[in-house]
């Protein structure tokens, strides 16, 4: 390392410094520092630019000791601490002492003494000195790391004390008049600006061969890595490869292990994972880790077995890197035989004499283990490893009821945790090893597993760990990580593990568990539950997916299984217990399990299946609406559903008809398509276009590959929305607005608009390649117009259909207004009326004048012909005043008895 101390300041400036050169201050100035120069007396007993300069000196003997009396006299003055302000000076005194000491052996203990002195705390005048002289005291402190190149080992280990003092600060006994000391924190902050961190790990190469420098640095190095600062710091200068390559060197003590490691934890939790194992990703720091390992798994102390299993974490987070030579250096093969060794119980040379001993630290090395295992699985280079050394039966060991409290000298938590850990991880290796686990007969015993989950025998879960989640005093746990494992391996869609789960009663024995699961949802419902018959309902799709006679064995325990779950409370959807998933799981199982098959669709039918699914589909979940629309399609095969999509109503009476075209435009909209505010075609050229397509370039492509046209075909719901319509039909829809048959007349063009489309590009295309002829150009523009003459029918057909939707909302505006006037007229001669009376109540004239009038017509609707020979009565009331007809109470003259000679009957 070269020298970094600072700049020695020249002759000038040091005589600049000396009191007898110091410039003249005003009178101001003298009263404004009268104060300080009373503090500061005891100080200016030491001139330390004078010591500098008689530092800088001749090396004569006679020099020699007046340089370490001084230096003596330095150390004397200093020792309850040294002022912020003077630091810069003291380092410089450091830095021409290590100088010195070279080439004179003396000048060692000065220099120790004065870096003892960076041990004791700063002195500050003010609270503001912290601040003011913050770059001053983190460059200081940075050359006093420096100073590790003085090749003396009772320098090196001070310069470690005082880095360990600032963590343990202790007060002097008596303070410099006038200053206080800094605070606690101050010399670890100026340590982190300084980079001391990353100077010690570089010294590290100063001390390679003197174990007890070494473990000085290391030491010190320990409690700087407690800051995330330092850590990074570290890491600019290879901590990570450097430490790792300290675990095995020779120390009886063993300290070195120990503080090598410790630093290596903390440099993984305070600094970047990924940055750390990129260090120790070389083949010979694995190898480093590997015989460390070896060597402390045979260890019989507690804190032997502490820091094995810390090694085991770091192998593991190496083993997540595939780049990491874990196989190459035979650690990974080392960790899989640990892994296993307890349960195949085959010998092997690389755990020989090894016994665990059933302690805490045993069981949690097992369990570290299993996740190496897990962590190894997702390198596909592992998996003949992972065959070749029992991995499947080992796990396999754990599937199996649990008939007594403990196994293996394993107590019953610590057991249930295992075997927990162990089907989780069978989940991630069995689809690895999917001929091992068809040959273990893995599906076999994961069945008998399950069936005695699903039983009712006392089983008291302790629920203590964290695949234990939901487990306690029940089997929950166990069969929510059991059907993990089926769901795993039928994901592959390998017909050897479908059938073979079939041939061993799958399918009857998952119906039996979703009703055990909708069972205990009535009790209590929560995420695990929801988790078991999704996983259920997934592994189901799968086993009965394009097999007929599968579907027809269940067909209608199927469908009343998945009715209720398509009865869900759309709110349960966003409740974050996993609804959604287990929705979704339903919906495919009924694509998988019901559709195609004639006897489950008629007895879905039966049960308003299709009603259930338009609810759903009324709810407009993006996410929810191109799968169920998709099963409507399927659906619309049997022909007795389009009556069912027809007689649905909704929310208001709302038709299937309404719902689907409010879906196309909810769809165009977030598409993009251009449409006026009517609902009509804007582009007549690229009428059902995105605005993602008309951005998008054509881009020539080979013959078996789809063109964008084609492949937005699937990537929205147009597609199905038109597919339903052709079942439904485009005529005779129940409650369409004018709007509706707007987008309708779109709609039934829509396979016309996407051929248009199709010709568009491969007109495009054709112009990047060459010039077709002129036959072809007339043939290609022939084409296209045909396209556009499609859009300008169906815009005229738009315009036609709002033009009698004007037309209608006249007529009915008119007949509003004629009713409107027929009902005021009859309300003026209802006034009129009532005024007239009331003229005839308060004007008696009037009354008479209308007494006259109304006799006067009720003589003219008399007939003219008088009867003869009968008998007449008179209408008349004598001495009445009024207008009005005559009240209930009315005297009717008696007829006579005889009439015209003869008795009346």
């Amino acid at each position: 390392m070269s020298s970094l101390a600072g700049p020695r300041p020249s002759a000038s400036r040091a005589v600049s410094r000396s009191p007898g050169h110091s410039p003249k201050r005003s009178s101001g100035e003298r009263r404004s520092n009268a104060s300080d120069t009373a503090q500061d007396t005891q100080l200016r007993s030491v001139d330390l630019d004078h010591v500098i300069k008689l530092l800088e000196g001749s090396d004569s003997k006679d020099m020699e000791k007046e340089q370490l009396k001084t230096l003596k006299r330095v150390v004397k003055h200093f020792e309850n601490g040294l002022p912020l302000k003077d630091l810069a000076q003291i380092i410089e005194i450091l830095n021409l002492c290590a100088e010195k000491r070279s080439e004179q052996e003396a000048f060692t203990e000065p220099l120790c003494e004065l870096i003892k002195l960076f041990g004791l705390p700063f002195q500050k005048k003010k609270s503001s000195d912290e601040v003011n002289y913050s770059s001053e005291v983190s460059k200081c402190i940075a050359k006093l790391g420096y100073l590790m190149r003085v090749p003396s080992s009772q320098v090196r280990i001070e310069i470690c004390k005082c880095v360990l003092s600032f963590y343990k600060m202790e007060l002097p006994g008596k303070l410099l008049p006038g200053y206080q000391p800094t605070s606690a924190n101050y010399k670890i902050q100026m340590a982190e600006l300084g980079e001391l961190a990353k100077t010690l790990v570089l010294s590290l190469a100063l001390v390679e061969n003197q174990l007890t420098e070494k473990l000085w640095v290391l030491k010190a190095l320990q409690h700087l890595s407690i800051s995330e600062k330092n850590c990074k710091l570290m890491m600019k200068a290879q901590a990570a490869s450097r430490l790792c390559l300290y675990l095995n060197g020779a120390d009886p003590s063993g300290q070195l292990l120990f503080r090598s490691s410790d630093i290596l934890w903390k440099l993984l939790e305070n600094a970047s994972k990924e940055e750390v194992v990129s260090q120790l990703s070389s083949l010979e720091c694995v190898h480093v880790l590997k015989e460390v390992f070896v060597d402390i798994l045979h260890g019989f102390r507690h804190s032997d077995h502490q820091l094995r299993n810390d090694l085991l974490v770091i192998a593991t987070l190496l083993a997540e890197n595939p780049a990491v030579p874990m196989i190459e250096s035979g650690f990974a093969k080392l960790l899989i035989v640990l892994a296993t060794f307890t349960e195949v119980k085959i010998p092997s040379p690389l755990v020989k004499d090894l016994k665990l001993t059933y302690s805490y630290e045993d069981f949690e090395m097992k369990q570290l283990l299993f996740n190496v295992i897990r962590v190894l699985s997702k390198n596909p280079s592992a998996a003949q490893l992972l065959s070749e050394n029992n991995v499947m039966p080992a796990l396999l060991y754990y599937v199996k009821p649990n008939q007594k409290p403990g196994f293996h000298d394993w107590s019953a938590a610590q057991y249930e945790e295992l075997q927990l850990h162990a089907i989780a991880v069978l989940a991630s290796v069995a689809p690895v090893l999917i001929d091992k686990y068809l040959s273990c007969r893995a599906n076999t015993l994961l069945l008998i597993f399950l069936k005695w989950c699903a039983d009712q025998d006392p089983f008291f879960g302790q629920g203590n760990s964290f695949h234990g989640t939901g487990g306690r005093s029940n089997k929950l746990a166990q069969m929510r990580y059991s059907l993990r494992v089926l769901r795993s391996v039928v994901s592959l869609y390998e017909d050897a593990v479908n059938f073979n789960l079939y041939d061993e009663g799958a399918i009857n024995q998952l119906l039996e568990i979703l009703k055990y699961a909708a069972k205990k949802s009535k009790e209590k419902e929560d995420a695990i539950l929801l988790e078991i018959q999704a996983d259920a309902l997934f592994i189901l799709s799968v086993l009965c997916e394009d097999d007929l006679h599968r579907k027809e064995i269940f067909s209608y325990e199927a469908v009343d299984v998945l009715i209720p779950f398509l009865q869900m409370d759309p709110k349960k959807l966003h409740s974050g217990l996993g609804h959604n998933c287990l929705l979704f799981s339903a919906l495919d199982c009924l694509s998988s399990c019901v559709v195609g098959c004639y006897l489950a669709e008629y007895y879905f039918l039966e049960k308003r299946g299709i009603f259930l699914l338009l609810d759903l589909l009324s709810l407009k979940e993006k996410n929810l609406c191109n799968i169920i629309l998709g099963i409507l399609v399927e659906f619309c095969d049997n022909p007795k559903t389009t009556l069912h999509i027809s007689t649905w109503r909704g929310e208001k009476d709302q038709t299937a008809a309404n719902l689907l075209i409010q879906l196309w435009r909810q769809e165009e909209q977030e598409l993009g398509v251009r449409r006026d505010e009517c609902g009509r075609i804007v582009d007549m050229k690229r009428p059902i276009a995105s605005s993602f397509q008309r951005q998008q370039k054509v881009v020539p492509v080979p013959a078996n590959c789809p063109s964008f046209a084609i492949t937005e075909i699937s990537e929205n719901m147009r597609a199905k929305l038109y597919s339903l319509f052709c079942k439904l039909g485009f005529e005779d829809l129940p409650g369409l607005s004018a709007k509706d048959f707007v987008t309708l007349a779109i709609i039934q063009r829509y396979m016309d608009f996407k051929v248009g489309e199709v010709w568009s590009e491969i007109c495009e295309e054709l112009k990047e390649e060459f010039m077709p002829i002129m036959p072809d150009e007339e043939a290609l523009k022939a084409i296209l117009k045909v396209s556009e003459d499609t859009g300008e029918a169906v815009i005229t057909l738009q315009t036609k259909i709002l033009e009698d939707q004007h037309n209608q909302e006249i007529q009915e505006e008119k007949k509003t207004y004629t009713k409107i006037k027929a009902i005021l007229k009859q309300r003026e001669m209802i006034n009129k009326s009532w005024e007239n009376f009331l003229t005839r109540t308060s004007n008696y004239e009037a009354l008479k004048k209308a007494k006259k009038l109304q006799e006067k017509s009720i003589e003219a609707s008399r007939p003219k012909t008088k009867t003869q020979n009968g008998t007449v009565h008179s209408t008349d009331i004598k001495g009445l005043h009024a207008t009005i007809g005559p009240g209930r109470l009315v005297t009717v003259e008696s007829t006579p008895r005889q009439f015209m000679g003869r008795p009346l009957a």
